[in-house]
């Protein structure tokens, strides 16, 4: 099992170095990274190059992490641990996002991995951390809001629908802080009042 484990973590890890934003700016030859906040992440992305290229981003940064997870919990399955393992893989592909060493640990904030991570979990708590990521959007339109608000249904979700599985509970609980201390310098500019707002429905632009 420990064996399992391993692979799976590694193998998540690795994936979730393959940053959406990174990839898909460097095929344009640019980087996200040298635009706008220097994030990796998908808010970034859609603020320099528009919407339409950013549904690339969506797909790559969601096929490493279903992929992470399904190939975890199905190596975990033999063992009854299905659910962990989806949970272990989630995780491994979060932390290998927010800081992925082929990249030099400049990585997103976990916020679409996460999304995914509990689409393959729970569908239910799926679609609750969408419709609070979407309804805090419309009504404020700062992203980092609706981020850290769908991050905090994550853990609410986890605990609420998984309290009797101690694994799958606590790492409901890992993943939503740490995508939450990674927008510690946008809860900061929110309490100042100096965070940006942004349109995530603007068209493209050229670089």
């Amino acid at each position: 099992m420990w064996f399992a484990i391993v692979i799976g973590v590694l193998t998540g890890y690795l994936l979730g170095n393959l940053n959406g934003a990174v990839s898909i700016s460097t095929l344009m030859k640019d980087d996200v990274r040298s635009h706008g906040s220097g994030n990796a992440g998908l808010t970034n992305f859609i603020r320099n190059y528009g919407n339409t290229k950013a549904l690339y981003v969506v797909a790559v940064d969601a096929i490493k992490a279903i992929l992470s997870c399904l190939l975890t919990g199905l190596l975990l399955k033999p063992y009854g641990m299905y659910l962990e393992g989806v949970m272990i893989g989630g995780a491994a592909v979060m932390a290998g996002h927010v800081f992925p060493v082929l990249l030099g640990f400049r990585g997103g904030k976990g916020i679409l991995s996460g999304l995914f991570i509990a689409a393959v979990a729970d569908w239910r708590i799926a679609l609750g951390i969408a419709v609070i990521f979407f309804a805090v959007y419309f009504i404020t339109r700062y992203v980092s809001l609706s981020s850290i608000l769908a991050a905090v249904g994550f853990g609410i979700g986890f605990c609420v629908l998984h309290h009797d599985n101690t694994v799958v509970m606590i790492l409901g609980l890992v993943m939503p802080v740490l995508t939450i201390f990674m927008h510690r310098s946008n809860i900061a500019r929110l309490l100042s009042g100096k965070e940006t707002k942004t349109d995530l429905f603007k068209k493209d632009k050229s670089v």
